[in-house]
């Protein structure tokens, strides 16, 4: 037990409740429950940041579309600020993940309309990739899951999706990796330098796709995106491929430890395994208790836009509000049992994809994928095992994910 539970002390700060804290790495949520039972509504001022952790809190946020996004609107100083680009400080370079409208409207709408008719299109594809990975495992033995299928699964689908050729898919995997760093607000200088190159080289490679598109079109996504910009759409040729690069930080990663945490929750509750195998319909039902108890992102941002009261408490504006969703996910409020995992139940919404304007535009696909990847690989493996391991998680910090995970079948 914790020190933070024996003596019943109470986070202080955003960081004990993060990645950077290795004891919340390893298990968040005793922390997280501490802070929603005392203080719901914390003032980190070393970090200059809010941070809520009741469910109608957090859900009431992450839905006003009156509160801003972007970084640059953030307190100096505050931890919100630190992931601006100082070299862009009009947010010109800024994808929808971070914008704030006219210009997230402007951008998003015609992303989401292409985006999603091309998932609905493609799904019979994407199911069949996901298969074809998943065959493509080891027959019998130990394997490493996440290196196997969880990690190359997400990156195959939406490079598809794309239209990125198959014989650069090594190379689109590396840009990906570098350009989450873009998430990390304590990046190191090492970080930061590969997490420019591989921006500069996903954005030429995106310039070749863009310019081979509108030549001579093909049934993917860049050739509907440019299609729609040729159509009229109002967008330029750095937002769109700004905007592509959005679509990879807000699927990839995300999905991969979706499929992870969800593999590992299954193995360490047999009873609930079973109740998937006796019941396949339940496979949806199961993805979204996965994202409940364990979120692949922990938590989001807002920034106040004017002086007002927020979850009862006065704020100032530009002062940042982050919304911790992995606790609004376990809060006894809302849920009940909520730290037990179990897929039966109708449960009520989790927050595990945010709210409002800038809910997570990939949750379809995501939804997808951990479906069929949670059907077809117990399937395949009836009998997989979890064997005695150290299990090692990601220190992104407001994500959660596990780095290996060693199964036997």
């Amino acid at each position: 037990m914790s020190e933070s539970e024996e003596t019943g002390k109470a986070p202080t700060s955003i960081m004990e409740v993060s990645a950077y804290d290795p004891e919340a790495r390893d298990n968040p949520h005793p922390k997280m429950k501490r802070l929603r039972e005392t203080h719901p509504v914390l003032r980190d001022e070393p970090l200059k940041t809010w941070l809520l952790s009741r469910y109608d809190d957090v859900r009431a946020t992450v839905n006003d579309r009156t509160f801003d996004r972007h970084p640059r609107n953030a307190e100096p100083g505050s931890m919100l600020s630190m992931l601006g680009d100082p070299d862009d400080p009009e947010g010109k370079r800024t994808s929808i993940l971070f914008q704030d409208d006219p210009d997230h409207a402007r951008n998003r709408l015609p992303l989401v309309k292409a985006f999603y008719a091309r998932i609905k299109k493609m799904e019979p594809e994407i199911e069949a990739i996901i298969d074809r990975v998943i065959e493509a495992a080891p027959a019998s033995g130990r394997f490493d899951l996440m290196e196997e299928i969880a990690v190359p699964l997400p990156i195959a689908i939406i490079a598809h999706i794309l239209g990125v050729d198959e014989n650069r898919l090594d190379e689109f995997r590396d840009w990906s990796e570098g350009v989450i760093l873009g998430l990390n607000p304590a990046r190191s200088d090492e970080e930061t330098n590969y997490m420019t190159a591989s921006a500069d080289k996903l954005n030429a490679y995106f310039t070749q796709l863009m310019e081979e598109r509108r030549v001579a079109p093909k049934d993917d996504l860049i050739s509907d995106m440019v299609q729609a910009q040729a159509d009229g759409g109002d967008f330029d040729d750095d937002e769109l491929r700004t905007n592509l690069q959005a679509l990879l930080v807000g699927g990839n990663l995300t999905t991969t430890d979706l499929i992870g945490n969800g593999v590992w929750l299954f193995l360490n509750h047999p009873d609930q395994l079973e109740a998937l195998k006796a019941d396949p319909t339940l496979a949806s039902q199961a993805v979204e208790e996965v994202l409940r108890f364990e979120a692949p992102v922990q938590a989001t941002s807002r920034v106040v836009s004017e002086d007002r009261d927020v979850a009862g408490c006065p704020m100032k504006k530009s002062q940042p509000v982050f919304m911790l969703l992995a606790a609004a996910n376990r809060d006894p409020s809302k849920f009940e049992a909520p730290e037990t995992f179990d897929i039966t139940p109708k449960r009520a919404s989790h927050m595990s994809f945010g709210g409002g304007a800038h809910i997570c535009i990939g949750a379809p696909l995501a939804r997808i994928e951990a479906r069929r990847v949670y059907q077809k690989l117990f399937e395949r493996y009836p009998s997989m095992t979890l064997p005695k391991q150290d299990i090692v998680w990601r220190a992104l910090p407001f994500f959660r994910g596990i780095e290996r995970l060693k199964v036997e079948v």
